[in-house]
Order: structure tokens, then sequence, then C-alpha cells
């Protein structure tokens, strides 16, 4: 028996606490019964569970990891029709998530994958899972202006933590910095960098934790071997 949040997390609904939203609503029946008593037991391979009244199961557990190119959004569906990262996704029969987004004009590494738990842990700051992006940016920042990145900025929906920043590299008057967050704000990294007076000209996130693009052009992808899950997990208490 388990747990009926975890046996949707589990399915590739929606993480755990998603899950339980979706309970206490009133959209998830068992054996043909609204069930909305958070510890109700499941027997996942009799019952049978429907979230707004489609059937769900168990299936493959897939994890992606994809070079997004610029130009792409990272949605399931787009309304207004622009290019979503599932398109680039050819020879994937399963239903996959992005965990996390990249804007449209970012590239760079997303991952992709059913299991919902690992894509709420992965996602959480708590976890404090590195995030390394680089920035070509407007500008040469001064030691004042790294140090405020490397402090905590304040921004419209609260102070960030503290980041890890250095420049890369100057091209023509301007720089190229390596940024590394824990947290996932909404452009997070182009809101910290126009907040110091040196707004982003091109952005691309190379890492996430030790997983990173590295052999993988724009647009390519790859399932995580076994080695790599097996450290992710271990990384996210799983």
């Amino acid at each position: 028996m388990e747990r009926l949040q975890k046996y949707m997390a589990a399915c590739g609904v929606a993480s755990r606490r998603k899950s339980e939203q979706l309970i206490e609503s009133g959209a998830v029946t068992v054996n043909g019964r609204v069930i909305k008593e958070m510890g109700y037991q499941v027997n996942p391979h009799a019952d049978d569970v429907k979230v707004y009244g489609q059937r769900i199961n168990t299936e493959e557990k897939i994890y992606i990891l994809l070079n997004k190119p610029r130009g792409y959004v990272t949605t399931a569906s787009d309304p207004q029709n622009r290019r979503i990262i599932l398109d680039l996704l050819k020879d994937v029969q399963h239903r996959v998530y992005p965990v996390g987004r990249l804007d449209i004009d970012t590239s760079g590494l997303l991952i992709l994958t059913n299991d919902g738990d690992l894509a709420q842990r992965l996602a959480h700051p708590s976890y404090e899972i590195d995030k390394v992006y680089l920035a070509k940016i407007k500008g040469i920042p001064d030691a004042a202006a790294l140090e405020k990145l490397q402090s905590g900025i304040q921004l419209e929906d609260g102070i960030t933590a503290p980041a890890n920043a250095r420049i890369i590299k100057i091209e023509n008057n301007n720089a190229v910095v390596e940024i590394t967050i824990h947290e996932g704000r909404n452009r997070q990294v182009r809101r910290m960098l126009d907040a110091i007076g040196h707004p982003v000209l091109r952005l691309s996130r190379e890492r996430i934790g030790f997983l990173s693009v590295e052999g993988l052009k724009p647009g390519r992808y790859r399932q995580l071997q076994s080695e790599e899950l097996i450290e992710l997990k271990r990384m996210l208490d799983i």
C-alpha cells in the first residue's frame, strides 16, 4: 500500500505538494469515490485512481538532459504558437516536464522528467543545488558590483541568496561573468545583473549540480546515466 499523494507523484501527475492540493480540491477519485484524505492508502496494483476523470498509473521514469537553444519556450504548449522545448524531443514516448524554466532568450541545461518527487526536490532552494550560468553583460563590473552579487541583491520579490560571481573574460569592453546561484526565481540572473547596472546581452546555463551541457550541442539531449541518477538522488535524499 502507498499514500495517495506519493503514488500520484510517482505516476508523474505532479509534485507531492501539488498532488495534495489536487486531493484537497476533490479532483481525485479512487475506485469511483472522491478522496480528500491526505493519508489515504492505495494499492497501486489493484485500485483505480483517476485525476479529473483520467486514469493514472505508474510508468517508467525518464530523466533527460537537454541543451535548450535560444528561441524556445520552456512550456508544454504555447498560446502564441512559439517553438516549445518538447518539439525537440523527437523520440521520447513518455510525457515529461521541465524542472524549472529558462526564458526564451536563455540557452543551456534543462532537466526534464516524469518523476514528480525528484522534480520538486530539485527545484526547491532548501537543497541548495548549484546552478551555474555564463552571462555576457554590457560593460565591465567593478569589485563593488561583484560584491553586491555575492552579498545578495534586493529585488522586488525579496533579497537574493548570496551568489558566486567572477569575471571569466573581457570581449570588446563587455564582460563574460560566471554566476552560481541555488535559487530559481523567474529571470533571476537577468534581474540581478540589471540591478548592478550591467544588463545581460547573452545568457546560458552551464551546469545544474554536477550535471553539465558538456558534449551536448544546442537542441540535443540525452538520458541520465545510471550513476548520474544515483548521485542526484543521493544529493536530494531520495
